[in-house]
């Protein structure tokens, strides 16, 4: 099993924490990620329980993809996976309750679709080289960012441009295992440094329109004074 883990990257020739020094360092994006946003939120004014933990899911993908590149075992493989996972849904489960305003069953039914079709999707190894798995949160990310441009007046294109930053991190997930001979170094560290960049507009986006509803409460009478008509869980 560690035989077959050494060869999933191009940087990755051999065992030693040392082994995959780009794609180990890179992770520090989610963590840089992490660190913006939350000084974005207390700024803002827009920070929340579900906020805070969005922010930890984002470091969490930094420290787990960090040890997966470190240690590559299969523990570590699943520090890998499980916080991405987590912070795709926690993205999306958010951005249902508190900014599509989402009935809480609509959204359960959202999460569950998300999940089953990226469950799906991930039996198709042989496809793009493992990252079919990924397209559903590209779509996902393609049709929220282009509602939140039509809609939103905060933020109004960082949910494209999140998507536009995830599309190139796929490529270059993609493109990894194909460059080995030429670029032995590979594209994977590129992967991380895009996604982290997709994970902070992502969360921009959230913060942003969390703090301008909370800005217009003193104009809407609608929205009360807890937030809870729009932000029910966040």
């Amino acid at each position: 099993m560690e035989n077959v883990l050494l060869g999933i990257y191009c940087e990755r020739t051999g065992p030693g924490l040392l082994a995959e020094p780009l794609n180990a360092l890179t992770n520090g994006a989610f963590l840089i990620a992490a660190g913006a946003a939350w000084a974005l939120a207390r700024r803002s004014g827009g920070m929340s329980a579900g906020l805070r933990l969005l922010l930890a899911l984002a470091a969490s993908v930094g420290i787990g993809s960090g040890l997966w590149h470190t240690l590559a075992t299969p523990w570590a493989m699943i520090l890998d996976v499980v916080p991405i996972a987590l912070f795709l849904v926690w993205t999306l489960w958010l951005y249902a309750r508190t900014v599509l305003r989402q009935s809480l069953p609509l959204a359960l039914a959202s999460m569950a679709a998300f999940l089953g079709i990226s469950a799906y999707a991930q039996g198709f190894e042989e496809i793009l080289n493992g990252s079919l798995a990924y397209a559903p949160a590209l779509i996902a990310l393609l049709g929220l960012g282009a509602y939140h441009a039509r809609q939103a007046t905060a933020g109004r294109y960082a949910l494209l441009l999140a998507a536009g930053a995830y599309a190139i991190a796929l490529v270059f997930r993609v493109l990894d295992p194909e460059v080995c001979s030429t670029f032995p170094i590979g594209t994977h560290f590129l992967w991380h440094s895009f996604t982290g960049l997709a994970a902070y507009l992502a969360m921009r986006s959230l913060i942003l329109s969390r703090g301008a509803t909370i800005a217009a409460r003193g104009s809407d009478p609608s929205i009360a004074p807890d937030g809870r008509s729009v932000y029910r869980a966040a």
